[in-house]
């Protein structure tokens, strides 16, 4: 059961410089897992950051530039 309410499960940021710049939602991790890629692709440089997130769990499911 998805026990979540809003937009979509599954959250996708972008982060310059420590602030939220642009997000998204979507409801199949299938999808969102696409546009992260299409956003690191795209915008992924220095002073970037791109996180997804399960909203339900609370998980970070990947991030760039990948933690260390």
């Amino acid at each position: 059961m998805n026990s979540h309410i809003g937009p979509g499960r599954y959250h996708v940021t972008l982060i310059v410089d420590s602030r939220p710049m642009m997000q998204g939602w979507w409801g199949s991790e299938a999808v969102a897992r696409g546009k992260f890629r299409e956003w690191v692709g795209g915008r992924g440089k220095a002073g970037v950051r791109i996180t997804l997130v399960d909203e339900d769990t609370g998980t970070l499911l990947t991030s760039w530039p990948e933690e260390a």
